[in-house]
């Protein structure tokens, strides 16, 4: 029976295409365009194709944990003592993730925007309004998601559309022009987008109605789209070559915007979409990693426990030069977060299958 605080479905999907979705259309994409090139495109679709069947391994793990917090489940099954060793590392690694995405928000901005604004400043006044949700619950996250969302759609439709005037397709052209073996090494960096999809089994317990097949499907076609977009847009303004040099190709496309002779330079309504999306994927994760300490509520543990650390790792990478952070993100980031996330749903899928096994034989 769920609580009065419980989110539907439909609110776990457009999370998703909030949390997910500003990793696969902004963090991804320079890595991309690197190591693929002009075939990018072609990545993500063997991306897709691959965490296709792996959504039902997914799903094969929420119906034998029957809905119940992950970390108890782990606990019945595997005992106190493993179960808070894969918690507590999981909730370690949530809160890098959380680390980067707010470390790379704020250099954009400060790039782009606030250049003269101390960087600290930006760093404590975001901490605080994330962490403040945080000590909220799952449906303040929710609520303000469904608030904001609206208007991120629309300004990408709108971006997209605005800029076909300036749009060469012929620029994807030829096809595999360095081989296969580039597209195959590049699929894992939408990989490590698509299998975040994972974390919402860690919030399966606060969710009315059980996920279906088609839900995790739903939001895996709604990812394509939002890497995919901004990839070829890139491609086909900017060409191959120049975007693959662009730190942030999704917001130069909005540099190219403009309506007939007399309205340009709307950059600016990239401020909303990137801030936004990057508050909702902040706190979300800040929120599961607190989830899975058994801490969600609890202000005093938050403060103590998760803000100073949160702090000061996101300091840590402040002060790193930007081709360091880059080349740690593109080089190492990306690829052990789909490693860990893929591995990790492979030890709950094991786990799930040993419970069924013991639940049979008990009968």
């Amino acid at each position: 029976m769920k609580n009065s605080n419980s989110i539907s479905v439909l609110h776990v999907i457009f999370l998703s295409m909030t949390v997910i979705g500003l990793k696969n259309h902004v963090t991804i994409i320079p890595s991309l365009l690197q190591d693929a090139g002009r075939d990018g495109w072609m990545s993500v679709l063997l991306a897709t194709t691959v965490i296709l069947p792996w959504l039902f391994l997914v799903l094969y793990i929420h119906k034998r944990s029957q809905r119940i917090h992950l970390g108890d489940w782990l606990t019945s099954v595997i005992g106190k003592v493993p179960s808070a060793i894969v918690r507590y590392t999981t909730s370690a690694f949530l809160l890098i993730l959380a680390v980067f995405t707010m470390t790379e928000t704020l250099e954009w901005i400060n790039a782009t925007f606030l250049s003269k604004t101390p960087i600290i400043l930006l760093l404590v006044v975001y901490s605080l309004l994330c962490i403040l949700v945080v000590t909220t619950n799952l449906q303040t996250i929710v609520i303000m998601n469904a608030l904001v969302l609206f208007w991120v759609v629309i300004l990408g439709f709108f971006v997209a559309f605005t800029n076909l005037q300036v749009k060469d397709y012929f620029l994807l052209m030829p096809f595999l022009e360095h081989g296969v073996l580039p597209v195959a090494k590049s699929a894992i960096y939408p990989g490590s987008g698509f299998v975040e999809i994972m974390l919402f089994l860690f919030i399966q317990h606060q969710v009315k109605d059980p996920f279906r097949w088609r839900h995790f499907a739903v939001m895996l076609f709604i990812l394509v789209g939002l890497t995919i977009g901004p990839l070829i847009g890139a491609i086909t303004e900017f060409g191959p070559n120049e975007a693959s040099q662009q730190r942030y190709p999704a917001y130069e496309e909005w540099g190219l915007v403009a309506i007939g002779r007399y309205f340009e330079h709307l950059d600016f309504f990239s401020i909303y979409q990137w801030l936004t999306g990057g508050f909702i994927r902040i706190s979300l994760l800040l929120y599961i990693a607190i989830d899975l300490l058994k801490i969600t509520g609890n202000r005093k543990c938050i403060w103590q426990f998760i803000a100073p650390p949160f702090l000061f790792l996101s300091l840590s990478l402040l002060l790193l030069s930007d081709h360091l952070f880059l080349k740690i993100k593109g080089d190492y980031l990306l690829i052990i977060t789909f490693f860990f996330l893929f591995t990790l749903t492979l030890f709950f899928g094991l786990v799930a299958f040993v419970s069924s096994r013991s639940s049979k034989k008990k009968r």
